[in-house]
């Protein structure tokens, strides 16, 4: 550090170096600081019969994680933060149809770890990612909230809420899990977890994964566990759907699967064949949702291609809401079923009122058609009163 002072001061031919010198020090500095940081990818998918969203454009600027939840925020139908700076605004304005009444009210959010952005859009022309719209983004800060605020409420589903335990699995879920993503399973023993996923991909390419091997078993069990989540919001979303008041919908899950693959292969083909397996997946996971929500709905992948070694969100959620209804499994009673339940006895009483209102109406109704044609004695006698 003194010789870099040292040379400061001098003015001889030496002075080159020593700035040379700094310049090094401080570019470094600033690499380790980037590379702390890190950069990630966002797509944002457009519903499939409504336009929520910006057309394509390869010139998107790049966002940063706050700007990312605000997006969010918009779409949820609440009001920016106050604190947006005008080039955010600026970058929102790039993703967002101008229209502030017609937002779609629900988003389904999922972070994905250990994957780059470059590696989703190597599928099929068909998939989701393909048509998104994509952005790089800035990792690693402090203020990455999704801010929500109290006007509204707004229903939390969590697609990270865990599977029966691994002993209740048979044979026959692992089958079904692997015809719906167009494989098979096929096992030697009645042990579940012990036989080979085989799922065809691209090019007559074959996904092979052994649930004997921990990276696939975690990889598998990851993926199958955030179907799983997803068809039972598809079926919440449908029990409420009768529902006189409709809160915005945030579903927020995270995809690590990739991760335990990267760990045990490094940057062998399987890694890839995962990947290509998730966006199959995703593809048709989206389609069951824009189908659930009447393509009501948006959604938004954020993606951090260095893994990192916890597994905190990169996105949370931040509402002045002293407590938020959430639509979580909990031990006792989940949320969804009381409000079924309410909605069923509000129904009961209502159709119970209707029925008995039709019987009086058409029991007057016969009543008065079947009056006896005679004189009435009051209406037709000559009686004066004094």
């Amino acid at each position: 550090m003194i010789r870099v002072q040292h040379s400061i001061c001098l003015s001889s031919p030496m002075d080159h170096r020593g700035f040379s010198s700094i310049l090094l020090i401080l570019s470094s500095i600033f690499c380790l600081q980037a590379r702390a940081d890190g950069t990630g990818s966002v797509f944002f998918l457009d519903s499939s019969v409504h336009q929520y969203l910006r057309t394509y454009s390869t010139e998107s600027k790049s966002m940063l994680t706050p700007d990312v939840g605000a997006v969010i925020s918009i779409l949820l139908g609440f009001a920016p933060p106050s604190t947006l700076s005008p080039e955010s605004s600026e970058k929102l304005n790039e993703v967002l149809m101008p229209n502030p009444f017609d937002r779609p009210r629900a988003v389904f959010m999922l972070e994905i770890d250990g994957v780059e952005g470059t590696q989703l859009v190597r599928g099929p022309d068909g998939d989701v990612f393909n048509r998104a719209l994509k952005s790089r983004v800035a990792l690693g800060q402090n203020d990455f909230n999704i801010q929500l605020t109290d006007e509204e409420e707004v229903s939390l589903v969590s697609l990270n809420e865990p599977m029966p335990l691994y002993t209740e699995w048979t044979n026959k879920n692992l089958m079904d899990f692997a015809s719906w993503l167009g494989g098979s399973y096929v096992s030697t023993t009645l042990e579940p977890l012990s036989g080979e996923f085989i799922v065809p991909l691209l090019d007559n390419v074959q996904l092979k994964l052994h649930m004997s091997k921990k990276a696939d078993r975690e990889f598998t069990t990851s993926l199958i566990s955030l179907i799983y989540n997803v068809q039972k919001v598809v079926q919440m979303h449908e029990d409420l759907s009768g529902s006189m008041h409709s809160p915005a919908e945030l579903i927020k899950g995270r995809f690590d699967g990739i991760k335990a693959l990267e760990e045990q292969y490094g940057t062998d083909d399987i890694v890839q064949q995962g990947v290509e397996l998730l966006v199959t997946s995703l593809s048709k996971i989206y389609d069951s949702l824009q189908t659930a929500y009447k393509g009501q709905i948006v959604g938004v992948a954020l993606l951090n291609g260095s893994p990192s070694k916890n597994s905190e969100t990169m996105l949370t959620v931040n509402t002045s809401r002293p407590s938020p209804r959430w639509l979580e499994e909990t031990k006792g009673m989940p949320d969804s079923i009381k409000i079924v339940e309410v909605l069923l006895v509000r129904r009961t009483l209502a159709w119970i009122t209707g029925i008995i209102l039709i019987i009086s109406t058409l029991l007057g109704i016969h009543f008065l058609m079947n009056m006896p044609l005679t004189r009435d004695t009051l209406l037709y006698s000559n009686v004066k009163l004094d």
